[in-house]
């Protein structure tokens, strides 16, 4: 498959120097012949975070609307507007062969982590407790990628039928052409706990940077897996596990105040640090949505703002309403780097809250969940929440947890979970150009369709189609 044969060149390239022309090695190193030997090659990949630590989810995100998008753009690039504009007639299953972002990003970032985990065991200037730090980091890198791949290109995890259903092709080898088997939803599941909880044991405390798997990272990641399984007691265990490990969260009102004077001025949109980069004190572990470079926060479509509860200092201190022409939106104020695929305390906290409201812990779930919205909301607004039902609670808990998930795969699988559920399930209607269309709770834009490339490229294996358009 491509991401077998060509991302590997890629990889041979940084072992041998990172920065040099692509042309130059290709001409004098022979594919396949060169691979890292000391620990210090196998650190220059594990830093290369374009390619490693990076998890762009765009269609996931046009899909739910939580960003805003100009006609232009949904012009331009043809899998985009069918998706915004919840089009079931659209084939995307032909559309897409262009927007495999997605797809060869996660296996570029596997292909890395395997070659790790082929070679590290051998690697040179290195102690044993070295080795075992870096080959559990990248079992944890690798199934966190291949959680992205599960909850986008297969349908949702449900203990009935996950064992019949196809997820996506596992490969566990940094050869090129190495064979491949596309293994069920719960197979899958499977593979990506059995990496975590075997590379726990190895894992530092802290890591050498945010993009260095810890243990507290791996702790808040199983807690995400269990949640998406409805495995309520062990998706708690491992929450409480994360937030022993930390537990901060970030002040949004006290930013707020910090940039008063700027954020409140008429007719000015200015550019504050982004505060959800590398040091942001809620990151377990750091993962750039679809770019890594410092950039100006999404903006908010005006519906999708109407979300958040009133008086949230965190809606006010990076986003603030705007008009260009006939478009009007909440234009992003911050700029920097976003932690949009890796996971944050508050994460943790609203997986901790719904938990404890599914095993009926009203007053618990509403406690963890206070403890973020105290941080997010004004205290001119702010009043502890309690609920009466575990469905009231969930309600509370998931506002706050699609606010804190945005443009990442969490807020997209956690729709499509609930969605199973009757009491939970949920249908989006808007008004776009005249035309009103809804986006149904069984809808199977739910689902993104693999790439054409993958299709007709598998290398050595077979793809399966999960989705008819």
């Amino acid at each position: 498959m491509k991401s077998n044969i060509t991302i590997n060149i890629v990889l041979l390239l940084l072992v041998v120097g990172l920065g040099s022309s692509c042309k130059k090695y290709l001409d004098v190193l022979p594919k396949g012949q060169k691979i890292p030997t000391t620990l210090a090659d196998f650190e220059a990949l594990v830093r290369d975070e374009y390619t490693n630590h990076r998890a762009p989810v765009t269609q996931s995100v046009l899909l739910l609307n939580d960003r805003w998008e100009s006609q232009s753009n949904l012009n331009y690039y043809t899998l985009w507007k069918p998706n915004y504009m919840w089009d079931e007639s659209a084939n995307r299953v032909s559309l897409n062969n262009a927007d495999e972002s997605t797809y060869y990003t996660a296996y570029a970032a596997i292909s890395t982590f395997n070659l790790i985990l082929q070679y590290a065991p051998s690697a040179t200037e290195a102690t044993d407790a070295d080795k075992s730090t870096l080959i559990a980091q990248a079992k944890l890198g690798r199934a966190m990628h291949y959680f992205i791949l599960v909850n986008y290109y297969a349908d949702t995890y449900e203990a009935s039928n996950a064992a019949s259903k196809l997820a996506v092709p596992l490969i566990e080898s940094a050869d090129i052409n190495a064979p491949f088997k596309q293994v069920t939803i719960q197979e899958m599941y499977d593979y990506i706990i059995k990496n975590v909880t075997e590379a726990i044991p190895d894992l530092p405390v802290k890591g050498a940077t945010i993009i260095h798997g810890t243990k507290g990272a791996a702790y808040a990641f199983l807690a995400r897996v269990y949640l998406q399984m409805s495995d309520y007691d062990k998706a708690l265990s491992y929450a409480d596990q994360a937030l022993a490990q930390n537990a901060q969260l970030f002040d949004y009102p006290a930013f707020y105040t910090s940039y008063k004077t700027q954020i409140e001025q008429a007719g000015v949109y200015p550019s504050l640090p982004s505060p959800r980069g590398y040091d942001y004190i809620e990151n377990y572990i750091m993962m750039h949505g679809e770019v890594i470079y410092s950039k100006r926060d999404w903006p908010l479509r005006v519906d999708r703002a109407a979300r958040f509860e009133t008086g949230d200092a965190q809606l006010a201190s990076r986003w603030k309403l705007r008009t260009v022409g006939a478009d009007t939106y909440y234009y992003g104020i911050t700029t920097g780097r976003y932690n949009e695929g890796g996971i944050t305390t508050a994460e943790v906290y609203l997986i901790k809250a719904e938990c404890l409201a599914r095993k009926n812990d009203l007053a618990g779930a509403m406690t963890a969940l206070n403890a973020v919205r105290v941080k997010r909301i004004f205290p001119a607004s702010y009043v502890a929440l309690t609920a009466s039902s575990t469905q009231e609670a969930i309600g509370y808990i998931r506002r706050s947890k699609e606010n804190e998930t945005l443009f990442g795969i969490v807020a997209f699988g956690d729709l499509r979970r609930y969605n199973k559920d009757p009491l939970y399930a949920r249908t989006y209607t808007k008004t776009e150009n005249g035309v009103t269309v809804s986006l149904k709770p069984a809808s199977p834009l739910y689902t993104m369709p693999f790439p054409l490339g993958a299709i007709k490229n598998p290398g050595n294996g077979t793809i399966q189609q999960n989705v008819n358009q």
